[in-house]
């Protein structure tokens, strides 16, 4: 954004009253960053989990595996981020989001059958307007 812009943008509607940055977002564990690993999967740019979406599909310690079924985040992780890319491949739809459902098993003390979850992606601009995606539950923006 110019200088010339910014400073009509602020003229209409005044100046930020807050910002929160992506890397912020990192730091207080609101996004993981799954970079690394979707780097890995395919991905291109970097990746970010909701804090939600960690719990919901990845998040997996050794008592839900002595309770549940074995498991561990690192592959809950992969399935996640494969089934993103697998989505994004297949796709016939443009646009910044995407739909994708992959199998989990819910960690709820007691399940050991994966059931079917809808996640969303979405992609955007990163704290200095580079693209990023974040992979969220649907009901969250």
């Amino acid at each position: 954004m110019k200088n010339s812009e910014k400073a009509s943008l602020e003229e209409i509607f005044g100046p930020v009253i807050s910002s929160y940055s992506r890397a912020k977002a990192i730091e207080d564990g609101v996004l993981i960053d799954v970079t690394s690993m979707a780097l890995e999967a395919g991905f291109k740019w970097p990746a970010a989990l909701t804090h939600a979406a960690w719990c919901d599909c990845v998040a997996w310690t050794e008592r839900d595996s002595r309770c549940q079924v074995h498991q561990d985040e690192t592959g809950r992780l992969w399935d996640v981020l494969f089934m993103a890319f697998h989505a994004i491949r297949t796709t016939t739809d443009s646009g910044d989001r995407l739909r994708f459902s992959l199998y989990r098993v819910p960690k709820d003390g007691h399940s050991v059958e994966a059931e079917e979850v809808t996640l969303k992606l979405m992609v955007g601009p990163g704290d200095v307007g580079e693209p990023v995606i974040t992979i969220m539950l649907p009901n969250e923006d």
